[in-house]
């Protein structure tokens, strides 16, 4: 069964100060921390662009797990925001590393839900054509869309890349998911003449009400109770977002944690951040993905390590 072996990640060492500009911005460094949570912003640094963050997190995730890159079956990228749209990011990016002429390589243009969508999509493929490594790579600084003077959004994006090893001899397994979209409402996030603008309220409102929902289906689709699931890993909308849905499941907010205060809300880079700080560690045997935003869209599975 291919699962999830390995992840690596890259976060670039550049940062905005969000307590320092709140109020310039029409907000407080108290709202800033217990609401929004993003007391920092990671941003890549002047001259890099999306190619360059992607092939980051994939070198370390080379040099982490020692892997040949000729032996990488199947590459897909997550994001949005590459640096052009001809030719697609994972061919360049298939290039700046060096795999194989026989690997696979395709975009997935998703935004929040991508990483759990791509989780789905690359182990699918994988199975149906028999292959036994795939990498996929999250990458969507929305740092290049974001109008600095917007409170909606500024205060909220980080930078950063994901790599991460599928294969079939994984430490975690993946269970059955589950996949939404709202496209009624797909104008409450969106890019417009090149500027984000984001309708805080009504995302708010989308999140607190179809995620919780969501997660309860995928919880049943498993086999089971949400006693049995140890973290709650959920995309990094915000504070005020994680802990509202905490709180709607009835679930100790230790077990639902918001962990992006020092980077930001990463867009696909979110959930598999923080699966490189869970997955070493002990306690962490069954973990709940959960990935929703743009589109509107959502999509969760269950993650559990093999004995």
């Amino acid at each position: 069964m291919i699962g999830i072996k390995q992840i690596a990640s890259y976060v670039p060492a550049g940062r905005i100060d969000n307590i320092a500009r709140a109020e310039s911005l029409g907000s407080t460094p108290e709202q800033v921390s217990e609401r929004i949570g993003f007391r920092q912003l990671a941003r890549m640094e002047s001259g890099q662009g999306t190619l360059d963050l992607a092939a980051q997190a994939l070198a370390q995730l080379l040099h982490d797990t020692g892997l040949d890159p000729q032996a990488i079956d199947a590459l897909v990228v997550v994001s949005q925001n590459p640096d052009r749209s001809i030719p697609h990011l994972s061919a360049e990016l298939h290039g700046r590393a060096g795999l194989s002429t026989s690997c696979a390589c395709f975009d997935l243009g998703l935004g929040c839900s991508g990483y759990v969508y791509g989780l789905s999509v690359l182990a699918a493929f994988m199975q149906a054509n028999g292959m036994k490594r795939g990498v996929l790579v999250t990458a969507d600084p929305y740092s290049r869309i974001v109008d600095p003077e917007d409170k909606a959004t500024a205060l909220i994006f980080g930078d950063a890349a994901t790599a991460t090893l599928l294969d079939d001899t994984p430490l975690y397994t993946m269970g059955r998911f589950t996949f939404g979209t709202q496209g009624g409402d797909a104008d409450k996030i969106a890019s417009n003449d090149g500027v984000l603008f984001m309708n805080g309220r009504a995302v708010f409102n989308f999140a607190a009400t179809k995620v919780s929902a969501n997660i309860r289906e995928t919880v049943t689709a498993n086999a089971l109770e949400m006693h049995h699931i140890d973290r709650f890993v959920l995309h990094q909308g915000s504070r005020y977002i994680v802990e509202t849905i905490a709180d709607r499941l009835q679930v100790d907010r230790r077990k639902v944690p918001f962990m992006a205060s020092e980077y930001g809300n990463t867009v696909s880079s979110s959930i598999p951040l923080m699966l490189t700080e869970m997955m070493p560690a002990p306690g962490h045997e069954r973990i709940l993905l959960c990935g929703f935003g743009l589109g509107l869209s959502w999509a969760s599975t269950v993650i559990q390590r093999k004995e």
